[in-house]
């Protein structure tokens, strides 16, 4: 725990709560019905989809591959490239890169999922073009876009508390950056693409199972509003590719499928610890120049404290991060200091999880024994990364701003704490600051953790419910709530959170409800509904994929398709027998 036991059971709850979820830059909001039919809520689902994907006229877009620019050159320029050629694994020192050529997937490639909202929003392309065998190649691997020098980054990291060595890019290409019409830039790369110095035992790919879950959480939670890397494609193969997925001597063949994903920066906080590890300084100092002058635009260059400035910049971001995982019920798997982006964006999705029954120690990846990575334990770990950056950063820090950094680093606790208090009040409607609320918060999530009350649908259920209905205990076809309210302390708890609300001057109740259906999500990326979608794709039914793709796009919207396929209803016997791995 981050902060001081409390003396009781509910409060060391609210202790999860804020240690767990506190601190976020604002949250994703979408336009919302005021009325919960089906025919206002599709068509609202089917505006906002509307409206965000047609933000760039179709006569402006790129209709042609060979017209699509990238850019190494400010990476190749900025750092000193691996002098070794050839894509055999190998200790590699001096540089932050390796040229490292994709493998090719082999055939028959097919389009398996496309997000628009990338492909046009971002990327400028038309999204006929991905229709197009040229496409289909470009995404894969098998050719390279104009301009494209393909790198694989080398990195190390700290996995599962123990320091790794040498780690890098073992199955990533980056193919370069690209600068959009808006002037954003954004580095793509494609994961699964084949073997790079830094494969190690690794064949470097990916399998459809993995790539599957890769599309849809990222832009799943981009559009939940979580900071995020974004995914383009996903291509899958009839490439054979042999996995053991629970590590057991079960070994079975797979197939191979690459995701085109990207990023303003897949820097993470590895990057930093590979040099600090190997004495390398002035390319540390190199590393660390490029990525403020590149992304932190609010530091000064020739700031002497910029470093200084720089680390309590993302100390307070990663703060925020976390938190809004904790705000949606979302846990990583694998918070390794190499999983964790300078940016403070998620990135490297694997055995991740979205809470189904409230419980601090779900622990997604049966690969963490000792559920170091528990969704409760995600905000220690932040901590945990956040020491580490300090470690290498120490190199270029005076000893006064060392002692500096120590007194940033012990601030996480509050900014965190804070913002999870922040988050958790919005999901309530609550408005104003009252000395209660906080165990207001923590009582409720007592009782979701007795009842074993599914996360996400409790909170969306409070967001639907009327104040009537909540007076009468009206809750028919609400499950989440039934489950909440056989808790022989609910009663107790309604009558509190009524008598709160109540207090809220010139606010109604349909205010109430619209504010919390808007952080509130009806639809996360549940592991079941995930594995639903990859059984069919690995038979090349893509439906699922697409279907899920177009319903998380706007998660905080009823939809008729998506109550039709029962992803808000109460999850299936068979998903609690789900398992998810690192293999992938």
């Amino acid at each position: 725990m981050l902060c001081q036991e409390m003396s009781s059971p509910i409060h060391s709850v609210l202790v999860f709560a804020l240690v767990a979820a506190a601190s976020v830059t604002p949250v994703h909001v979408l336009e919302f019905c005021q009325s919960s039919h089906h025919d206002c809520t599709d068509k609202m689902a089917s505006d906002t989809v509307k409206s965000r994907w047609n933000t760039t006229s179709v006569s402006n877009l790129i209709q042609d591959l060979d017209q699509f620019n990238m850019s190494c050159k400010k990476l190749i320029e900025a750092f000193p490239i691996d002098e070794v050629d050839g894509n055999f694994v190998r200790t590699v020192k001096n540089c932050i890169f390796s040229k490292s050529i994709p493998t090719p997937l082999k055939g028959p490639l097919r389009l398996a999922a496309v997000s628009k909202d990338v492909i046009e929003g971002i990327l400028n392309l038309d999204i006929a073009v991905t229709q197009s065998d040229e496409f289909l190649h470009y995404a894969s691997g098998g050719r390279l876009l104009p301009g494209s020098v393909p790198l694989a980054h080398r990195y190390g990291g700290h996995q599962f508390g123990y320091w790794a060595g040498q780690l890098g890019d073992g199955r990533a290409h980056s193919l370069g950056q690209y600068t959009n019409r808006k002037g954003d830039v954004w580095e793509l790369q494609l994961k699964g693409s084949g073997k790079t110095p830094y494969s190690r035992s690794g064949d470097g790919r990916a399998v459809i199972r993995s790539s599957v879950r890769e599309f849809l959480c990222s832009e799943a939670m981009h559009s939940l509003g979580v900071p995020t890397s974004r995914a383009a494609s996903l291509i899958v193969s009839d490439e054979p590719v042999l996995r053991d997925q629970f590590y057991n001597g079960n070994v079975k063949t797979e197939r191979g499928a690459v995701v085109l994903r990207l990023a303003k920066s897949w820097f993470r906080i590895g990057s930093l610890e590979i040099l600090a590890q190997s004495g390398e300084v002035d390319l540390l100092r190199k590393l660390l120049n490029f990525v403020i002058d590149e992304h932190f635009s609010s530091i000064s260059s020739d700031n002497p404290d910029k470093y200084l400035v720089f680390y309590s910049t993302v100390v307070n971001e990663t703060a925020h991060l976390i938190a809004q995982w904790m705000s949606v019920g979302f846990a990583h798997g694998v918070c390794n200091t190499d999983n964790f982006s300078l940016l403070s964006i998620t990135i490297d999705y694997g055995p991740f999880g979205f809470m189904e029954s409230y419980n601090p120690n779900f622990v997604p990846n049966t690969s963490d024994d000792e559920g170091r990575y528990s969704v409760g334990a995600q905000a220690n770990v932040g901590l945990f990364n956040l020491e580490k950056l300090l470690t290498a950063l120490s190199p270029v820090l005076s000893g006064k701003q060392q002692k500096e950094a120590k007194i940033i680093l012990k601030g996480y606790v509050d900014i965190y704490q804070m913002r999870i208090h922040q988050l958790f009040k919005a999901k309530l409607g609550l408005l104003g600051e009252e000395e209660d609320d906080g165990f207001l918060i923590a009582f409720l999530l007592k009782m979701m953790e007795d009842t074993q009350s599914d996360f996400t649908m409790t909170f969306r259920q409070l967001s639907e419910v009327s104040a009537q209905q909540l007076h009468n205990r009206n809750f028919t076809q609400m499950w989440a709530l039934e489950d909440l309210s056989s808790h022989k302390l609910f009663s107790d708890w309604l009558s509190t959170y009524l008598l709160r609300l109540s207090r809220q001057q010139n606010d109604s109740d349909l205010d109430r409800r619209h504010r919390m259906k808007n952080v509130n999500p009806r639809y996360v990326l549940r592991n079941w509904m995930a594995d639903s979608a990859i059984r069919k794709a690995e038979m090349n039914d893509f439906s699922e994929v697409e279907l899920l793709h177009r319903i998380l796009s706007s998660p905080f919207v009823t939809q008729e398709t998506a109550e039709e396929a029962g992803y808000a209803a109460r999850p299936p016997q068979w998903a609690q027998r789900l398992k998810v791995s690192c293999s992938s």
